[in-house]
């Protein structure tokens, strides 16, 4: 389960959260995490083995491409999702979450 894995790697790391919200209970859907994404300028998240970066400076996905990289199958905000000042990360990648984590 990668939302334990993440909570190890901040437990190790001694990463504190200001918030946190259950997946389970409170699903986000894509308007609103659509909606995440007026808020950050970097997206990087983990999909199996692979890493996507989005710069959304440079970078202009529509809608359609950002739904792919941050929902899931049920249609919700991929767990984990953090979020660090500007850079939103989802999915769990111990490499990126080491780097964007010091």
């Amino acid at each position: 389960m990668t939302c334990r894995k993440t909570q190890e790697f901040l437990a190790k790391k001694k990463v504190s959260t200001a918030m946190q919200v259950d997946a389970r209970k409170n699903a986000v859907r894509e308007k609103e995490a659509l909606a995440l994404v007026r808020e950050v300028d970097e997206i990087y998240a983990a999909k199996g083995k692979q890493v996507v970066h989005l710069n959304l400076k440079t970078d202009k996905p529509g809608p359609a491409a950002l739904a792919g990289v941050l929902l899931g199958p049920t249609g919700n905000l991929r767990a984990p999702t953090l979020r660090r000042g500007r850079t939103l990360i989802v999915g769990f990648d111990e490499a990126t979450y080491d780097k964007l984590l010091r």
